[in-house]
């Protein structure tokens, strides 16, 4: 292996590292609010709004910052972020409160429940450190009703070949979506292998 080789292999696992201990943080947070809660699932423990929501993360983390009905200055302006494929972020974020974690994560909780789930998580998990590209440091995941945390579908856990769909299309493609590149990462055991 060349040292530019070896450079990049321990940069994608440190991410994944990253990315790792915002999904534990984030599993635990709704394990708490759940039990604490005395409840079945998360939207029977109530959250089931963009103020439940909103709620929430400062209750279950170590905030360091807030950004009010905003990404920035938590995340940076979204023409800043890439997709793997070089080109931009095309279809604009929806604006919701966003916070820095003290871990210097940036995350932000969008309540939008379609079946079993009920929302997205969108993670920068190193703020506004680069390289600023969707699949790198930038990941978006949805929540669903039992606690799980998965990429974009109806219910969870999705299958092996529903990420795979979703990598194909999404990540790895030069289309709007932010969709994708989280799936893959779990279909292959917590490695960025692409």
């Amino acid at each position: 292996m060349t040292v530019p080789s070896l450079m990049q292999n321990h940069q994608r696992k440190t991410y994944v590292t990253q990315l790792h201990k915002v999904y534990n943080e984030m599993s635990q947070a709704f394990v708490q609010y759940q039990t604490e809660k005395n409840a079945l699932n998360l939207a029977e423990a109530g959250l089931t709004s963009q103020d439940a929501l909103n709620s929430f993360v400062p209750n279950y983390f170590k905030v360091v910052q807030t950004c009010e009905n905003s990404l920035t200055p938590c995340f940076l302006e979204q023409t800043s972020y890439r997709k793997l494929t070089g080109g931009s972020l095309g279809s604009p974020y929806t604006v919701k409160t966003s916070y820095v974690i003290a871990s210097g994560a940036s995350i932000r909780l969008f309540y939008s429940p379609d079946g079993e789930r009920l929302g997205h998580i969108m993670v920068d998990v190193n703020g506004h450190k680069g390289p600023n590209i969707l699949g790198r440091d930038l990941f978006t995941m949805c929540f669903y009703k039992n606690g799980l945390m998965d990429d974009l579908g109806t219910s969870a856990p999705l299958s092996e070949d529903e990420r795979d769909k979703l990598f194909d299309t999404y990540c790895s493609k030069s289309t709007s979506s932010d969709y994708g590149c989280f799936g893959k990462i779990l279909n292959d055991n917590w490695e960025m292998t692409y």
